[in-house]
């Protein structure tokens, strides 16, 4: 992963709030929790799971596919790891509600995992769902690469969308989107935390936190109130009410993008 951080310039790292270890063992091979089976991969199901020859249908974890270009982010994979020996990787091998094994995907002798690949190239976003926080620093260096880079879907300008722009927000309803803007304001009301975007709070963007989860987030360094009037960037699954909202339950979902 070094070599992926040099080549970035200063100016494009955000100041995450999961830093990245620079050296280490701790970075020789991130995300390579306890294995979880291996197999030679059969098919593509989609821009991120497959099925390999037993019939078992994995789930690539810790990324999400781009909006755009499906057909696009599935011929990646497939140039990745169709036909290939892989190794699986992950805290524990139950299925999703869907029967795939959510897994890490490691190829035969490789240190970093197809995730990383993927992100790498511009073909995935990190996912909201990653506890380890190596794991995740090492994914966002690895998209961070990809971004400066302006490789596949950072060739453009419409992956992360601008939280000035309610509308645009919208229309993603239900799906996973990187949002940037400056917090205007941050906001209690019952048992929600709400960090206001915008002067109309029953349309502009906002991100939510559950009373339940601030006692985690302020563990990590993340208290709400110590982000107003900062520009940060937010990452998940946008959620319709009234105005657009991405609900924040991880430290690893927010990066700091500077005063």
């Amino acid at each position: 992963m070094s070599r992926i951080r040099s080549a970035l310039p200063r100016a494009a790292l955000a100041l995450s709030l999961w830093p990245i270890v620079a050296a280490g063992n701790a970075m020789a091979a991130p995300c390579s929790f306890e294995p979880q089976g291996e197999g030679r991969v059969a098919a593509i199901v989609d821009a991120r799971s497959f099925r390999l020859t037993d019939g078992r249908e994995i789930k690539l974890a810790g990324i999400e596919p781009a909006a755009s270009d499906a057909i696009s982010r599935s011929a990646a994979l497939s140039a990745l790891i169709l036909g290939r020996d892989v190794t699986l990787r992950g805290a524990d091998d139950a299925p999703d509600r869907y029967g795939r094994q959510p897994a890490f995907v490691f190829l035969d002798g490789a240190d970093n995992s197809v995730q990383a690949a993927l992100l790498s190239q511009g073909e995935a976003l990190v996912s909201a769902e990653i506890a380890d926080k190596d794991c995740a620093a090492s994914l966002l260096a690895a998209e961070a690469a990809a971004r400066a880079a302006k490789r596949g879907i950072w060739a453009g300008s419409a992956v992360i969308k601008n939280a000035e722009s309610p509308g645009d927000i919208l229309a993603g309803n239900g799906r996973f989107m990187l949002v940037e803007g400056r917090v205007l304001s941050v906001r209690q009301a019952g048992a929600t935390t709400y960090l206001n975007f915008g002067r109309n709070w029953t349309r502009d963007f906002a991100v939510t936190i559950s009373r339940r989860v601030l006692p985690s987030l302020e563990a990590a360094g993340v208290a709400p109130k110590s982000l107003e009037n900062r520009r940060i960037r937010i990452r998940g699954f946008i959620e319709t009410r009234t105005g657009p909202r991405i609900d924040l339950v991880r430290a690893g979902q927010v990066e700091l993008l500077g005063n």
